[in-house]
């Protein structure tokens, strides 16, 4: 049997801590647990204690943010010899079988070397409908014919698609030798986007696994996120994106044209937002340029292991 350990990071997770860790308990496979929380103030330490002592917690005296957190607990897991490391957010939980349905994937799976991510089927807080944000990723990834499998009842063990966010993960122990752990230059918001380019860069797949549903019981609204911070953000990613090159000179470029163009329609406060963006980047060349040194050149990068 495998040695899985999920990990889990919360930050005032009490509304939804007994139905995550005792989600674990009713795994058909057994798991480990290391929970990192990043300074709770509603009393969710002293509750995971006290209710799972089987888990194995770490307190960090500050909010360190969902990737260095994570890092920790990987870190942590690693060393305690896992084979699979199950990221889950705070507010999720899985079923019986959501487990068993991913190793069975895995263990079929003809070129395990390949696979980078193995995701369930995210449900939303009312297990009843699909969570909206994999609505999307589905319909972005069309090609597989994903929807139309899923409205015939004909689908297949796996469809390969570009990219899931980490509410559900489950890396095999190769991808965080090969890819490493988050990205600690996002405090929040981009980091999973930033660790699926590692992992498209290393040549490994993100698989979605239909027999294997879990739930994520987040805001089921596209908007949820904050917009206008993750689009800066996003300009952040795709410099760092290791599959990309001279991304830096490129969004400066393009961030000069736009100002001038702003410019000249006299919309000047839109000029001024994106000169704003401008100088921000500029502030950060040199760690955004040390910091693609590291996820190209060095092994399982942002990880202590």
């Amino acid at each position: 049997m495998p040695n899985i350990y999920f990990i889990i990071v919360t930050y005032n997770a009490m509304e939804w801590a007994e139905r995550c860790f005792s989600s674990l308990r009713e795994s058909s496979v057994p798991v480990q647990i290391i929970t990192v929380d990043n300074g709770s103030t509603d009393g969710t330490q002293d509750y995971v204690k006290t209710h799972f002592p089987e888990v194995e917690f770490i307190q960090s005296a500050e909010n360190l943010g969902f990737g260095k957190a994570n890092n920790i607990g990987i870190a942590r897991a690693y060393k305690n010899g896992a084979d699979f490391f199950y990221l889950m957010n705070q507010d999720a939980w899985v079923f019986e079988n959501s487990v068993a349905e991913l190793l069975k994937v895995y263990n079929s799976y003809p070129n395990k070397s390949d696979i980078g991510i193995l995701s369930p089927v995210h449900l939303d807080g009312t297990e009843k409908k699909l969570d909206i944000f994999i609505d999307k990723y589905i319909a972005i990834n069309f090609k597989t014919r994903m929807i139309s499998d899923f409205y015939l009842n004909c689908h297949k063990p796996y469809y390969e698609i570009s990219f899931v966010n980490a509410a559900h993960w489950m890396l095999p122990k190769e991808t965080i030798e090969k890819v490493g752990g988050f990205n600690p230059y996002f405090f929040h918001y981009g980091e999973d986007n930033e660790y699926v380019n590692r992992v498209h860069f290393h040549k490994k797949k993100i698989l979605l696994v239909p027999a294997s549903k879990a739930v994520h019981d987040g805001k089921q609204d596209l908007a949820k996120v904050d917009y206008g911070r993750f689009k800066d953000l996003s300009l952040d990613t795709r410099i760092l994106n290791p599959n990309l090159t001279d991304e830096y000179q490129k969004i400066r470029n393009s961030l000069i044209i736009t100002i001038f163009k702003d410019l000249i329609l006299t919309d000047f406060n839109a000029a001024k937002k994106t000169q704003q963006i401008y100088r921000r980047l500029t502030s950060q060349k040199k760690i955004l340029k040390e910091n693609k040194k590291i996820l190209t050149s060095n092994p399982h990068p942002f990880l202590k292991i």
